[in-house]
């Protein structure tokens, strides 16, 4: 009994293993990990450079504290319990709507840097490649293109 257990255990790692060497789920695990690398960079830009530059441009407006009351708070009359307030927060709205155009507008802008200096690289390389003078030609290969051509003629003739 106990040795079927030990087979089961075996074959699900063994199953895992499988599963995880595979390319796609190693390539996720990277992407993952840089991804968390990026999100830091990310939310450092936001947080350390834009907010502030925002903040200084709107004079430190909190739209997260912007609300329509609905019903004041107070006591109610009839039982003298304490009623809290009923508000709208909808600058929470405001707030994350902003905030979550602030860091896609980041993201996009760190993308266009890195794929215009990518584009660049590879047009580099691209003429490199062009410029780069042609391979000469070894004896043995000019000597085995004049075999060819002409074995080439001999079955023609024949």
């Amino acid at each position: 009994m106990v040795f079927r257990d030990m087979e089961r255990v075996g074959g699900f790692f063994s199953e895992f293993w499988k599963f995880a060497a595979k390319g796609n789920a190693v390539q996720l695990a990277v992407a993952v990990v840089l991804g968390g690398a990026f999100g830091a960079i990310v939310n450092s830009l936001v947080t350390d450079i834009i907010t502030p530059i925002l903040s200084l441009a709107t004079n430190n407006v909190d739209f997260s504290k912007w609300g329509l009351v609905i019903r004041g708070e107070g006591t109610e009359a009839v039982t003298g319990a304490y009623v809290p307030a009923l508000i709208i927060g909808y600058g929470h709205l405001i707030q994350a709507a902003l905030n979550f155009f602030v860091v896609g507008l980041s993201i996009f802008i760190i993308y266009k840097l890195f794929s215009g200096a990518v584009a660049r690289l590879q047009r580099k390389a691209e003429q490199e490649e062009q410029a780069a003078p042609p391979v000469p030609i070894s004896t043995e290969e000019k000597l085995l293109s004049e075999i060819r051509d002409l074995l080439k003629e001999q079955s023609g003739q024949k």
